[in-house]
């Protein structure tokens, strides 16, 4: 079997590496993973044919030439590899996790790291145990930042996310109620989130933290931390600065002098706030000018259906239909009922997965919100079937069952809010809107 410094020199010959023959890398390096309903060693020639370099395999028969290379376990030898190579530089790696706002946040640090300098960043929401390796191994020599998301949905996956990435510094956004079924509980969420914070401690880095969330604070006590938020005493400190229209304007304080940058932004919601803060915090530890920080946050656009507005022309749309738990999903409702409009406003809402047994509860009490907050809802998936009736709102068993209403009585001049977990697949309503 060849070692893991051998498989390296390998991939230096390689133009990537890559473990999906629908996207094949021309003269990478081809990983066959093996899943519950596939073997991709039964793919490994093709991908060669398809003009990789290499096929790393774990199956003894498929090996037939010196262009196949040999591993007892391809995913370990992935992972083991992805460490290895990440060892080759020592450039800031930057872990981010967090129950709601990590994806965002990624990208908001990557644009405001890569304004000043090269940055290398998680690529869409590539954040788990094929993911991250695939994010370390495009490190190259022009990177002077590396930003990597990492998900969980069960105990130990960050432990696992953060020996395999070894990052300089860490970040969690917030810990709040999502995939608890994986996790058995919210105090499961918690222990797992928190694991980056034990593997910082114990290997000398530095957290980036969010003063203003006391549990976070009690749980980095004691860990070297930078801290930013709203109230005085943190390392970075800003706001929300209001204004009339749809999209967050915050401003933060310049460093180590009075005064303050006011940021237009184009997100929507101001549960985006400590997320455009994280950004700046990271942006001023490493000496990224004040001024293009604000730049670089003024012009980040969302897109992924990510707290992104759309005008179709018919409505106008508050686009966060990629994910949704409880906790994220009650702040976008919160947000939206505050929104300044002088259109009609309705929420569609797909089913929030993964809660367990929690699940019913937890969308009653999303039920619950939109009657306090006097909102009109459209209900889509069978958890939310279940719950109590609640104000009247429409119901429907799938999002084709929701496309079908909305395409036989369209919904016009309105301002609407599209939020659910991604399985339910809402986006497909958005054409109708």
């Amino acid at each position: 079997m060849i070692t893991t410094n051998d498989l390296h020199k390998h991939f230096l010959e390689c133009s990537g590496a890559c473990t999906d023959t629908r996207q094949l890398v021309q003269g990478g390096l081809f990983f066959a993973l093996k899943g519950p309903n596939f073997d991709a060693n039964t793919m490994a020639a093709a991908a060669l044919q398809g003009g990789c370099r290499y096929a790393v395999v774990d199956d003894l028969q498929v090996a037939t030439d010196d262009r196949f290379i040999l591993v007892s376990d391809v995913l370990s030898a992935l992972q083991e590899l992805a460490r290895h190579h990440r060892r080759t530089f020592s450039i800031p790696v930057i872990a981010i996790t967090g129950s709601n706002g990590k994806t965002t946040t990624k990208e908001l640090v990557h644009a405001v790291l890569g304004a000043y300098a090269p940055a290398l960043a998680t690529s869409g929401n590539l954040n788990n145990h094929i993911g991250v390796p695939l994010t370390l191994l495009r490190m190259s020599a022009e990177h002077r930042f590396a930003i990597v998301e990492m998900g969980a949905n069960k105990p130990g996956d960050i432990a696992e996310l953060m020996a395999i990435a070894e990052p300089s510094h860490g970040m969690i956004t917030n810990i709040g109620k999502a995939h608890l079924e994986g996790f058995g509980g919210y105090d499961g969420v918690v222990r797992t989130k928190t694991e980056m914070y034990a593997w910082i401690k114990g290997h000398g880095g530095t957290l980036f933290v969010h003063g203003d969330d006391e549990l976070l604070m009690a749980k980095s006590a004691g860990i070297a931390r930078i801290t930013y938020g709203t109230q005085d005493g943190n390392n970075t400190t800003g706001r929300d600065s209001g204004g009339a229209g749809a999209f967050v304007s915050f401003s933060f304080d310049v460093r180590n002098e009075h005064g303050h940058y006011d940021v237009p932004t184009q997100l929507i919601g101001n549960y985006n706030v400590p997320n455009l803060l994280a950004a700046v915090c990271i942006g001023q530890h490493f000496g990224v000018p004040d001024e293009v920080i604000a730049g670089a946050l003024a012009e980040y656009t969302p897109s992924n259906n990510r707290s992104q507005f759309k005008d179709t022309g018919s409505n106008h749309l508050v686009l966060d239909a990629y994910n949704a738990n409880p906790s994220s999903m009650q702040a976008a409702l919160r947000n939206f009922a505050a929104l300044p409009s002088d259109r009609p406003k309705l929420v569609v809402l797909g089913d929030m997965l993964e809660l367990g047994a929690e699940s019913a509860d937890e969308h009653n009490g999303i039920v619950a919100l939109l009657t306090e907050l006097q909102l009109k809802a459209w209900l889509v998936g069978p958890e939310f079937g279940r719950t109590g009736p609640g104000r009247v709102h429409l119901r429907f068993a799938n999002a084709t069952e929701a496309l079908a209403h909305a395409t036989a009585a369209p919904v016009e001049n309105h301002l609407i809010l599209v939020k659910g977990s991604r399985g339910v697949k809402l986006e497909t309503l958005v054409p109708a809107f």
